[in-house]
Parts: structure tokens; sequence; C-alpha cells
């Protein structure tokens, strides 16, 4: 029997050592103690790996589900304070009017 690497001999050592040290009243409220702390380890352990589970498989789930491409319509310019919605000089184009008898045109 080997537990932890500790042998039947050696654990036979600790058993008397606790014995001796605690007292036979201590050891089972010890033994207790010790018995739900390593249960309440294990539940935690064992909620840790649910969790790590879920998040995996929600991964999963978003990784193979195709993505959708959608466009947006471009936003609207917000004008400042110094800009106006009307055209300055700058940005007006008036029209040319070209004569009938214009070189560019073939006659």
């Amino acid at each position: 029997m080997n537990i932890f690497g500790i042998g039947l001999p050696e654990m036979a050592v600790i058993m008397i050592l606790a014995l001796l040290i605690f007292g036979p009243k201590k050891l089972p409220e010890i033994g207790r103690s010790l018995g739900k702390a390593i249960k309440g380890f294990q539940d935690a352990s064992r909620e840790f790996q649910e969790e790590f589970k879920k998040e995996a498989e929600q991964i999963e789930k978003t990784i193979s589900q195709p993505m959708e491409a959608k466009l947006e319509p471009p936003a609207q310019k917000v004008l400042s304070a110094t800009e106006t919605a009307e055209p300055t000089d700058a940005e007006v184009i008036t029209p040319v009017e070209e004569d009938a008898a214009s070189p560019s045109q073939p006659g």
C-alpha cells in the first residue's frame, strides 16, 4: 500500500506521532476537519472543471457557426459650428456654355 509515496510503515509512524501530539480526544475532530477541507477542495475542483467545459463548448459553438458580414450605411457627417450645410463659392460648379461652332466638335 503506497499513498502519496508513503508506505505502510511510514503511515504507522505518522499516526502514532499524531496520537501522541494531539491525544485520542482531538484526533477524530482533526480527521473530520481534514476530511471537510479535502471535500471542499474536490468540490471547488469539480466546479472549476464544469465551468471550463462550458466555456470550451461555447467557444466551439461560436467557431463552428459561419460568420455573417453586414454592410452598414455610411454615417451622416455631423457639421461643426464653423461648417455650414450650404456650399461655399469654391464648391459651387457652374456649367460652361459651349458655342455651336466650337472647333472641338466635328462638323
